[in-house]
C-alpha cells in the first residue's frame, strides 16, 4: 500500500516515524509538508499545491493547522488516493465544522474518509457509509490498541505482552514494554502511567463530545485495551448473599 502523510511538525513526524519503523515492508510512506504561510480561507488551492504527486492509496492528514487542513481533499485528488484518515486530536487543528466540509469534499470526489477522535480510536469500522480496503488494511496494524498478555500462572506477574495493533504514535508498543514484570491486578494503572509519560500529544482542552480532554480519552482507550487483555489473569472478588466476600483466582 502506498501512503502519503501530510505533516507540519512533531505530531506528524512521530506518527510517520512509527509507521516507517513498524509498518509492513510492502508499504511505502511519502510525506508532504504544506506551505507555512497560508490564508485563513483558501479560495484557490492550486496556488499552494505541488505541481504533481506520485499516485497513492491512502492519505494520512497529520497537519497541525486548520488552514492546511483545507487542502486535504485537493491533495487526495491530486495523488488519486482512494481513502483519507484525518484524525481529530486537537480541534484547533481540525475544527468540527471543517471536518464536515472536508468530509463533504471527499465524498463528492468518491474518496472514503475517516475522522477518528482521537486518532487511537481508529478501527476498521471508521467508515460508516461504505467499506474502505485501504483503511481496513491500515487498521490491521495501527489504530485502537489491541494486546495479548501472558502471565506466570503461579504469581500472575506479566511475562509477555504482544502488540496486536499499535497506536499510530507508537504509544501502545511503549506501554507494552512497561508492563512486563507488573502484577496482573496493577496492569491497568501501569498502562495509564505509561501513556502519560510517553507523552500523548492529544489536546488537554475539554472536548464537548466527551466532557473530558482528548488526552484523557486516549489514556482511557489504552487502559481499556490492557484491561481486556489481562482480564483472564486478574483476581476476582465475589460478594456472597450474607454480605461477606470470597476471592476467586
Amino acid at each position: 500500500m502506498k501512503i502519503l502523510a501530510i505533516i507540519s511538525g512533531k505530531y506528524g513526524e512521530r506518527h510517520a516515524a512509527n509507521i516507517r519503523a513498524r509498518g509492513p515492508s510492502a508499504w511505502s510512506l511519502t510525506t508532504w509538508v504544506p506551505p507555512r504561510i497560508l490564508p485563513m480561507v483558501i479560495d484557490e488551492p492550486e496556488e499552494f499545491l505541488p505541481k504533481s504527486l506520485p499516485a497513492q492509496d491512502l492519505v494520512l492528514a497529520f497537519q497541525e493547522d486548520p488552514r492546511a487542513a483545507q487542502l486535504i481533499a485537493d491533495i487526495a485528488k491530486l495523488c488519486n488516493a482512494k481513502a483519507v484518515i484525518a484524525p481529530v486530536d486537537r480541534e484547533e487543528w481540525m475544527p468540527r465544522g471543517l471536518v464536515q466540509q472536508v468530509g463533504g469534499w471527499l465524498a463528492k470526489a468518491g474518496i472514503a474518509a475517516a475522522f477518528p477522535k482521537p486518532l487511537c480510536a481508529l478501527t476498521e469500522d471508521a467508515v460508516k457509509d461504505r467499506p474502505s480496503p485501504e483503511i481496513t488494511e491500515f487498521t490491521r496494524v495501527f489504530g485502537r490498541p489491541v494486546f495479548t498478555i501472558a502471565c506466570d500462572p503461579a504469581t500472575r506477574i506479566i511475562t509477555e505482552v504482544t502488540v496486536v495493533r499499535d497506536s499510530v504514535c507508537g504509544c501502545a508498543r511503549h506501554t507494552a514494554e512497561k508492563l512486563v514484570g507488573v502484577a496482573a491486578d496493577d496492569a491497568e494503572q501501569a498502562a495509564g502511567l505509561a501513556h502519560h509519560h510517553y507523552p500523548c500529544m492529544a489536546s488537554m482542552g475539554v472536548d464537548s463530545d466527551f466532557n473530558d480532554t482528548l488526552m484523557h480519552v486516549s489514556g482511557n482507550i489504552m487502559k481499556q485495551a490492557v484491561a481486556q487483555a489481562v482480564a483472564p489473569w486478574r483476581e476476582t472478588v465475589y460478594m456472597t448473599p450474607e454480605g461477606g466476600s470470597r476471592e476467586a483466582k
